[in-house]
């Protein structure tokens, strides 16, 4: 089955430099969507070409994320697609976070979805029609020890994009998110000690009330940008309000 809805679709993709968010924007491109890659390293993405146009974002900034979803729809036109990609990880139990750290995190994580679904909720409502997807986290779903900060924001990400799509869908637009698990990305591996990092995740951690990965493999980028392909297309038509975790069966949770 070929996915369809994308052939000259306008999407706007946060974090878009790298990892899953680079993943996705190659996916877009090839199903031909005409897309807005940001990210707050702008020299981390591609050059702008014929239907990739690249631009420096920080979702934090409201103003920021404001402009950029008017430039979009001045320039290029009615945006069909969002999708929140960009993330931080903050590491470290709850004592030793301080509050720079916590609330660089939300900044990010929870008031950047916060931002660009508030944008994007004003120019699709009067056109009646778009999708939007928040890449979160299954760590959302399921406590992880010495993750608090990340975890929570990510929560906060996961239920405002539902109550998003409440408020949406009897206007035909519909909201989702994907839940990934342990996935193959310099935010992953920027957590191992070394080469066998990748197996520690495997296997899990009973000290630290973490399962492993039934399927016994991590995520790789184009796994979870294919996750985010399917809830954007019309075979997805159907589909509101709905949390896909996409972890290899590591929460032990749909």
């Amino acid at each position: 089955m070929k996915l369809t809805g994308f052939e000259g679709t306008v999407a706007v993709v946060t974090g878009a430099a790298g990892g899953i968010g680079a993943a996705l924007v190659r996916l877009l491109l090839d199903s031909g969507c005409i897309v807005v890659a940001t990210d707050r390293d702008a020299t981390m993405l591609p050059a702008s070409t014929g239907t990739l146009h690249t631009r420096t974002l920080d979702v934090a900034d409201a103003r920021a994320v404001d402009a950029l979803v008017a430039w979009t729809e001045t320039t290029l036109g009615p945006i069909g697609f969002g999708v929140n990609v960009a993330g931080v990880l903050q590491v470290g139990t709850v004592a030793d976070t301080d509050d720079a750290q916590w609330r660089r995190v939300f900044a990010v994580n929870t008031d950047g979805v916060f931002h660009l679904g508030r944008a994007l909720a004003r120019v699709m409502t009067p056109r009646r029609r778009g999708a939007i997807v928040t890449v979160s986290s299954n760590a959302a779903g399921v406590p992880r020890h010495g993750m608090a900060a990340y975890a929570a924001s990510k929560a906060a990400a996961t239920m405002f994009t539902r109550c998003l799509g409440l408020e949406l869908a009897p206007l035909g637009i519909r909201c989702n998110i994907v839940a990934p698990g342990s996935t193959l990305t310099p935010m992953q591996t920027g957590m191992w000690a070394d080469e066998s990092g990748a197996q520690a995740v495997i296997d899990g951690n009973p000290g630290a009330y973490k399962a492993g990965i039934p399927l016994r493999k991590l995520a790789t980028p184009d796994d979870i940008a294919q996750a985010v392909m399917f809830l954007l297309s019309d075979q997805a038509g159907h589909i509101a309000m709905s949390d896909l975790y996409v972890d290899g069966g590591a929460t032990l949770r749909g």
